[in-house]
């Protein structure tokens, strides 16, 4: 079956063939870990995970990367301003070494690989760190330097883009019609976003190796840090080589740092980094990108503080194509999670009666041709809700179906306890449901002091639950 997917590099959508038969390299560019992630910055993860999933039904076998930025990234994403690595130092009163850069590090990572499981989102082959390839670094910039195009001023070792007149061509973020005029955090409408710097030859010219005589990394040209884009050709080529298949991030890093990797990749190795470059868009609150920096960010715990599972967030953000924009409410994620619990109430209906059922081949198909047109998940789950309104079907194929509509979704639809309401399911109201999954999540996390709260409210509420060998039963007192 044919597969389509947008290609920003071509502005397209293109019919996707991987370089070797059977198998594709994709690299998503992956989290500087000097704090929680919130959850725009997990939406770029749960599209990387969707693409992945509906590669593998379609029988390739997936070799996936993500990076973690550990060292060497700037607040402004520019060549200006304070290190992010360096700013968690100072916000946790750690001292200024990379022994505590690598504690703050790991530290977030851990919490990072916890909302991705908690997503159910499948971890790549490998997560390589920033921090552990320094020597690759200096070696892609050692060969810039020697084919002429990097160059040294006071501050340290930068790309000569008048060198590259493909300069660029990957597009702009912030002038790009896909961002709906949404201003990035910067309130910036430059190419690069890179400030002045009266010693650069030119003003998109960015940096290689930043300097610093107190911490860092020995080099050639002198002690400090690899610039942030010099991290992902370097990781990238180790483990995918050049080129690769797909290479993932977020709308903002089309303009500059998607760039600024295809730049000096391709001048060092005289061939493409990637063939297919693929970006999710934004969420945004009051019309603003949500960033770290703008000092208001949700995180996954936030949500689960409202009652509001990862899961229930997660189908939330398939209810929006990934490459539009989404405008984050309590109440639109709260809306979303009501209609997965619905869903997860039908699967336990059909479950237990019998597991003998087959997938439906006219849904199946149905649901196969909208993931293969460049991922369409708003329609792929309006056909599950047609699936389950229709009377034709029995409730065993239909859950054969679903399951397998779920290989692509990621919702953990197999794993759905059985549930007894005590009633009939479409009674048990809305927030009593939420209270009731959100109290599941918290046993599987063994969290058993939010589990025990959440018990006792659901039973303030006039309702009370009976945990069985093979699921649960909800009964009204």
């Amino acid at each position: 079956m044919e597969i389509k997917l947008y290609n920003t590099l071509s502005k397209t959508k293109e019919v996707f063939k991987p370089l070797k038969d059977g198998e594709v390299s994709m690299y998503n560019c992956g989290p500087t870990v000097y704090d929680f992630a919130h959850i725009g910055n997990l939406r770029a993860y749960v599209f990387a995970d969707t693409l992945r999933r509906a590669l593998e039904i379609n029988d390739f076998r997936v070799h996936q990367i993500i990076n973690i930025t550990d060292v060497g990234h700037l607040v402004s994403e520019g060549d200006d301003g304070e290190d992010k690595m360096t700013k968690a130092l100072k916000r946790e009163n750690k001292p200024l070494t990379l022994e505590a850069m690598n504690e703050v590090a790991t530290k977030y990572f851990g919490a990072f690989v916890n909302d991705l499981e908690s997503l159910n989102i499948e971890l790549p082959e490998k997560f390589p760190r920033a921090s552990e390839h320094i020597q690759e670094d200096i070696e892609l910039v050692t060969l810039l330097y020697k084919k002429g195009f990097a160059y040294k001023i006071s501050d340290g070792m930068y790309f000569d883009t008048s060198k590259f007149p493909n300069y660029g061509k990957l597009g702009k973020s912030t002038d790009d019609k896909s961002t709906n005029g949404i201003m990035n955090e910067l309130g910036s409408k430059d190419i690069s976003r890179i400030a002045p710097n009266s010693e650069k030859m030119d003003a998109k010219d960015f940096c290689l190796w930043k300097f610093d005589t107190k911490l860092g990394w020995d080099s050639p040209w002198g002690k400090g840090f690899p610039g942030w884009h010099i991290e992902c050709s370097a990781m990238s080529r180790k483990y995918l080589g050049q080129p690769f298949d797909i290479h993932t991030g977020g709308i903002d890093h089309i303009g500059v740092h998607h760039n600024n990797e295809i730049a000096q990749s391709e001048a060092c190795y005289d061939q493409p980094l990637a063939r297919f470059w693929m970006h999710n868009e934004f969420i945004t609150m009051n019309n603003r990108k949500m960033s770290k920096s703008s000092g208001g960010f949700i995180t996954l715990n936030s949500l689960k503080n409202e009652s509001i599972s990862p899961i229930g967030y997660k189908y939330w953000l398939l209810t929006a194509h990934y490459r539009s924009p989404i405008t984050f409410s309590m109440e639109a994620v709260l809306g979303a999670q009501n209609a997965l619990i619905r869903l997860m109430t039908s699967v336990s209906q059909y479950k237990g009666q019998n597991d003998n059922g087959s997938a439906i081949t006219s849904y199946f198909e149905r649901f196969m041709n909208f993931i293969n047109d460049d991922l369409d998940t708003p329609q792929a789950l309006a056909l599950v809700w047609e699936l389950i309104k229709d009377t034709k079907h029995t409730d065993a194929n239909k859950l054969a179906t679903l399951l397998q509509f779920d290989r692509v979704l990621g919702l953990g639809l197999a794993e759905v306890p059985k549930i007894d309401p005590g009633a009939e399911l479409e009674a048990l109201p809305d927030e009593i449901a939420a209270l009731v999954f959100a109290r599941e999540d918290a046993r599987k996390e063994k969290d058993w002091k939010k589990s025990d709260a959440l018990r006792i409210e659901i039973e303030t509420r006039g309702y009370k639950i009976l945990d069985e060998a093979k699921g649960f039963k909800v009964v009204k007192t």
